[in-house]
């Protein structure tokens, strides 16, 4: 019998976590276990824990931006090691055979896992996944730092790498929080024209030191038309209705519009606004293991770091309703203060 696992756990949609121990079984040939020291909190979490996308199985141990050190491996372990700091995001598992995974795509995979999709995460005291999404964390990331690159980081730095944008576009972000934030210093470090969309101007300071160039209020038409047909990429990160036309009509022609914010009400487009100037709506999940690599090695090269708020992981009920509230600023992240 395996060493329980250590946890908290909600017991039914909405509830409190609670501690929780569970048996995670014999570890599996290609599967690594992970002692945690940190772990961020994401929005994708609360929606679990709401079920609110409808898959949440119960009782649930939430927890997705894991950073700790690999304390076993299994059999067919490749690429890393006992002793070696990692992190986990969002995926724990993919099937390494198909057209997508073999393409370098695992992010994509039809059969993906999920760290917390029918299986326990990382608000533990330990977790497992797949060696190939146990990625190294480089020595000029701290590991409280390093637990939302994992989720809200790749979310935004993969659409960069797979939209082709460069250096000389200029580019949006509309929604300067957990995950606005870090898109802010991705784009400015890679050398674009940055212009932040927000509603709150309490939040210009922030976006112009995060690196934006200009901030708009996206509740300004006049504001809104004096930018139309100039940025050539937006990424949007809320998950709320906006005035999408508008937000349309300041691409430049070959322009996109790209959502990693999960807006679960359709996005009305009338056709001619993307024909006629050849514009474009996308969307993206996050990286591959080698995408969220290459953006950790871009963070350490450009001392690239989220904003957090820390909390021990004893307070896990504090922390989400910080999230919750709106007032956080500008990840929440978990550490690990098990006996």
């Amino acid at each position: 019998m395996s060493t329980p696992i250590r946890a908290f756990a909600t017991s039914a949609k909405g509830q409190p976590l609670q501690p929780f121990e569970f048996d995670p079984g014999p570890l599996g040939p290609e599967q690594v276990e992970i002692a945690v020291s940190h772990c961020g909190i994401c929005h994708s979490d609360l929606s679990m824990i709401d079920n609110e996308w409808g898959m949440t199985a119960f009782p649930l141990v939430p927890g997705h931006e894991v950073v700790g050190t690999i304390t076993a491996v299994g059999p067919q372990v490749k690429g890393v090691r006992v002793g070696q700091r990692v992190g986990l995001g969002w995926q724990s598992g993919s099937c390494m055979a198909c057209h997508d995974c073999l393409s370098g795509d695992h992010n994509l995979c039809a059969t993906g896992e999920a760290t917390i999709v029918q299986r326990h995460g990382g608000f533990a005291d330990r977790v497992r996944c797949h060696w190939a999404w146990a990625v190294p964390v480089p020595e000029a990331v701290t590991a409280e730092a390093a637990g939302p690159l994992f989720c809200g980081g790749v979310t935004v730095f993969n659409p960069i790498v797979q939209c082709g944008v460069r250096p000389t576009d200029r580019v949006g972000v509309i929604g300067i929080g957990g995950l606005g934030h870090m898109a802010l210093q991705f784009l400015n470090k890679w050398g674009c024209e940055v212009h932040a969309f927000t509603s709150s101007e309490a939040k210009r300071d922030e976006a112009l030191a995060f690196g934006a160039h200009h901030v708009v209020n996206s509740r300004d038409s006049a504001a809104m038309k004096k930018i139309a047909g100039s940025l050539d990429f937006v990424l949007s990160t809320v998950a709320v209705p906006l005035d999408w036309s508008a937000v349309i009509e300041t691409l430049a022609a070959r322009g996109r519009l790209h959502l990693v914010g999960a807006v679960l009400a359709p996005i009305p487009v009338g056709a001619f606004s993307l024909i006629m100037r050849q514009r474009s709506i996308s969307g993206s999940p996050i990286g591959s293991p080698a995408t969220t690599a290459t953006m950790l090695d871009f963070c350490a090269r450009h001392a690239i770091a989220p904003v957090i708020e820390k909390f021990p992981m004893s307070r896990v009920n504090d922390a989400i309703e910080r999230l919750r509230s709106g007032q956080a600023r500008y990840r929440v992240v978990l550490e690990n203060d098990f006996a």
